[in-house]
């Protein structure tokens, strides 16, 4: 959890809205077929559907306040994925900063899966 107070007060953000809006901005971006996630007793890997892709994504709070984000997506078959993961992370960054003001230090993205067809 996040707090930031100023003279006017202060405001708590919970790692479920980092997850929430860097998982809508990852899974907006060309050539993403969505989260990736496995259940939790490690079976086979699955494409999360929108309310629970926040699963494919982890936060880590940083000590100078900074945010760091890991996010394990799936991607289209025959996409450039140096290209895909590049629009994500500055997409992601971008996005996740201007919502909630707080500064991303990195986003890490593992293609868990290509999807055919």
């Amino acid at each position: 959890m996040v707090n930031i107070s100023n003279e006017l007060g202060s405001i708590s953000i919970t790692s479920e809205v980092f997850t929430n809006i860097a998982g809508a901005a990852a899974t907006s971006c060309f050539g993403v077929k969505g989260m990736a996630g496995r259940s939790k007793e490690g079976g086979p890997l699955q494409l999360l559907r929108r309310e629970s892709m926040s699963k494919g994504v982890m936060t880590h709070l940083n000590d100078d306040g900074t945010l760091s984000l890991e996010l394990h997506i799936g991607v289209d078959n025959g996409v450039n994925i140096s290209a895909v993961c590049r629009s994500i992370i500055k997409e992601v960054r971008y996005k996740v900063a201007k919502a909630t003001g707080v500064p991303v230090k990195s986003v890490d993205v593992y293609v868990d899966t290509v999807i055919v067809g």
